[in-house]
Order: C-alpha cells, then sequence, then structure tokens
C-alpha cells in the first residue's frame, strides 16, 4: 500500500523529487524486500484508512495528512497538511479529529501540526509566511481577507490586518503570467484608494525573516 509523501501525490499533493523512494507499507508480519527506490515500513492499517486511486490501495487523505504530520520537520509538515486541504479532498476537521484518536509514534507531533494548519494557504509559501508571522512579536492576521468598501468588493488579499488597513502579499511567480501585471496593477490601485497599505513579500524576503518582521512591523504602526 501506497503511503506518506506518496501517498500525497495520488492526492494531487508532490512533496518529493522523483528520485525520491517511494514508500509502502505492509502489515506487521510480512518480510519488506528490499528494492531500490522503494521505502518499505510495518504497520498494521484500519481498512478505513485505505482506499484505492488510479487502481492502487493508498491511505486516504485524512490518514495520509495524519501520517505526514507526525513524519515531516513541523513547517514541511504544516505546508504539507494545509496543500492537502487546498485540493478539496479533506477537511481540516476529519484530519484533526483522525489526529485526536492517533496513539503511538509520531501521534503527539502530529496533533501540534494540525493545530497549526489553517487549510487557507494559496501555496506553500503562503503558510511559510503565516508560520513565520505566529512566531514573532506581530499581532495575528486573518488569511484570505476580503477588503470591501461601500458595499463594494475590492479584493481578497493573502493576510489582512484590518483595524490597520495593512495587507500582505505573497508575489510569486504566476504574477509573472501574460496580463497578470496589468491585473495586480489594477488591484493595487483599488487598495490603495480604498486606504490600504500593501507589503509584499518575495520567497527571497522569507530567508531574511528579521528584516521582513521588522518591514511589516514598520506598516502596521504608520
Amino acid at each position: 500500500m501506497v503511503t506518506g509523501r506518496s501517498a500525497a501525490a495520488f492526492w494531487g499533493v508532490h512533496l518529493t523529487d522523483p528520485d525520491h523512494p517511494v514508500e509502502l507499507t505492509v502489515p506487521p508480519g510480512r518480510h519488506p524486500v528490499r528494492v531500490t527506490g522503494l521505502t518499505v515500513r510495518r504497520c498494521r492499517l484500519p481498512r478505513e484508512h485505505v482506499r484505492r486511486r488510479y487502481g492502487t490501495p493508498v491511505t486516504t487523505p485524512e490518514a495520509t495528512a495524519v501520517r505526514l504530520a507526525g513524519l515531516l520537520q513541523q513547517d514541511d509538515a504544516v505546508v504539507a497538511v494545509d496543500q492537502l486541504i487546498a485540493t478539496r479532498t479533506v477537511a481540516l476537521a476529519p484530519i484533526r479529529a483522525l489526529a485526536d484518536s492517533a496513539r503511538g509514534p509520531g501521534s503527539a507531533r502530529a496533533r501540534a501540526v494540525l493545530a497549526l494548519a489553517d487549510g487557507l494557504a494559496g501555496s506553500p509559501q503562503e503558510t511559510r509566511l503565516r508560520l513565520l508571522i505566529g512566531r514573532s512579536t506581530l499581532p495575528e492576521p486573518i488569511a484570505q481577507y476580503a477588503v470591501w468598501q461601500d458595499s463594494q468588493f475590492i479584493a481578497r488579499v493573502d493576510f489582512a490586518w484590518p483595524d490597520r488597513k495593512v495587507a500582505l502579499e505573497y508575489d510569486g511567480l504566476w504574477h509573472a503570467e501574460d496580463g497578470q501585471f496589468a491585473r495586480d496593477r489594477e488591484r493595487l490601485n483599488r487598495l490603495r484608494e480604498a486606504g490600504w497599505q500593501v507589503v509584499f513579500v518575495t520567497a527571497a524576503d522569507l530567508h531574511r525573516p528579521k528584516r521582513l518582521i521588522a518591514r511589516i512591523a514598520a506598516a502596521l504602526v504608520h
């Protein structure tokens, strides 16, 4: 049965490169055959945690999420859970319920990870940005906030502090798509006309967290 990162790929979330070993799980008592490119573990999985996907037995999205939450480093695990939820094959509540009932190695870590997941991120980097802010002294922003003015929809922003009228946007590669630059400018103008300040974040900013947090803090006090 396909599990872990490999199962995530069956549900539309690709966490590994093509050279990463495929994770399989076999029942206790089965002697796993060593094959290059495979990682095999022994574990008894309940039948309700297994589903066929493209003709292959894999763990359900819920079981896959809990496995990853207990396996990966914390930020990577939260990213994985958020992205599984983004595929709309699973919701956060059932994953948390399954983690609450889990016992054994990794179960406590999985519950800690799921307390941090929110399933709202549009990209892995948005999750990483949210976690970075959460570890800082900044007030918690609202994710995927819809900005309205005089009953007119202005824009949906990645993160917002509505009381300060400050929005935070992750500026990914998709902004380079044809026509996107003009749409972004029009959207930015609408936000500014509504009295909002927009702070843009790039991948490079995430590698300079102290500087980024200081820039956001400065925007919040203006």
